[in-house]
């Protein structure tokens, strides 16, 4: 399968919602590797490497996120693929 890279910016309720850990297991469900952190600005911040597939079950399921969140705005931009991430970091 084409191996993909896209960084994603959630605005809305995100951040204080367990927004982060919750994306962290779906990634690891998906076989997505990267990372995910909130911004100053109360946005949170992903960035996500995986398939095709795999990669698009979690952008759904981050336009609902956890129960408590609310997500108002989800920028989704495709990058190169650089298969830098071996494990899904949530960094604070």
């Amino acid at each position: 399968m084409k191996q993909q890279r896209v960084h994603l910016l959630v605005s809305g309720k995100v951040q204080g919602v367990f927004f982060r850990q919750a994306l962290k297991v779906v990634a690891k469900k998906n076989n997505v590797l990267g990372l995910v952190r909130n911004l100053k600005d109360g946005r949170v911040e992903a960035i996500l490497e995986g398939d095709n597939k795999s990669i698009n079950s979690v952008i759904e399921w981050t336009r609902i996120g956890p129960a408590n969140s609310r997500v108002d705005d989800i920028e989704v931009s495709n990058e190169e693929f650089k298969n830098e991430f071996s494990t899904f970091d949530v960094l604070y």
